[in-house]
């Protein structure tokens, strides 16, 4: 039903099972006003229930607008265990979620490490890609941020055992980082090039990020091959840009774009 959102788990080939929660557009709003769907992209050892996705999903049922929120596998209430996931495999999870469960164009909202996924995504399907917006997006981040920005012993007990266990500010369980997840990310870097996709950007960041620098969001925006990028600095902001305030910022930026969006398709 419109503005009740559906949930469920959908089954892969492979037995993997990837769990969403999404609602439908519409019908009667959407006469006349192509508007987009919008899928969230949560981050690193995050899930589809945080503040964001839950905040966007009831902007959305408001305005009767489709969304769709999902758990890469390892996450939430998807199957498989975090540790044996990489940024390739949350990467797929995202665009079988696109193939499977949304239709006609579609906005990706990413967070953190959901901004770097979102880019890829958006690589392995750009004809379904109206627009992308990122918060706090953390293109890179294994390498940039985990492997570069690590200490000699954190490499030394990656290349040792095989996995470190980092405390975390966030989980009062230390995150799992695998050398496995360090390789794969080498091989899905996007910084160090031009990203070719042309779609608009919309970037949010917050200029106290102690955990992804906002200067990300400047090489970003200088490696997107599009030229409609624009870059949104919260001074004050910290990483999640979960409070009311920073909530209400990212209806703006994400209503702003979608309605852009349905206005130039509209007039094509």
């Amino acid at each position: 039903m419109t503005g009740i959102p559906e949930t469920g788990k959908t089954r892969r080939e492979d037995g993997a099972e990837i769990a969403w929660a999404r609602l439908a557009a519409d019908p009667a709003r959407a006469a006349g006003n192509p508007m987009p769907g919008i899928v969230f992209c949560p981050g690193f050892r995050s899930d589809m229930e945080g503040g964001k996705a839950l905040e966007l999903e009831a902007w959305c049922a408001a305005r009767g607008q489709a969304y769709l929120r999902f758990d890469y596998t390892g996450h939430g209430a998807s199957s498989g265990d975090f540790e044996d996931g990489t940024i390739g495999q949350w990467a797929a999870d995202t665009v079988f979620a696109l193939d499977e469960l949304t239709e006609g164009p579609q906005v990706l909202v990413g967070s953190s490490m959901g901004g770097w996924i979102m880019l890829l995504a958006a690589l392995a399907r750009p004809e379904r890609i109206a627009g992308l917006v990122g918060i706090a997006a953390a293109a890179d981040f294994t390498e940039d941020l985990m492997w570069e920005g690590g200490d000699a012993a954190f490499r030394k007990t990656l290349e040792t055992d095989g996995v470190f266990y980092q405390p975390s500010d966030y989980d009062p369980e230390p995150t799992p980082i695998t050398m496995k997840l360090i390789e794969d990310g080498r091989q899905r870097l996007l910084l160090r090039k031009q990203i070719p996709l042309t779609c608009p950007v919309r970037l949010i960041h917050g200029m106290r990020d102690p955990d992804v620098p906002w200067t990300t969001s400047q090489r970003l925006a200088a490696a997107l091959a599009s030229e409609d990028v624009e870059i949104t600095y919260v001074k004050a902001g910290d990483h999640r840009l979960s409070e009311p305030h920073d909530l209400a910022r990212l209806k703006r930026v994400v209503g702003g774009l979608c309605d852009e969006i349905a206005t130039r398709s509209a007039a094509a």
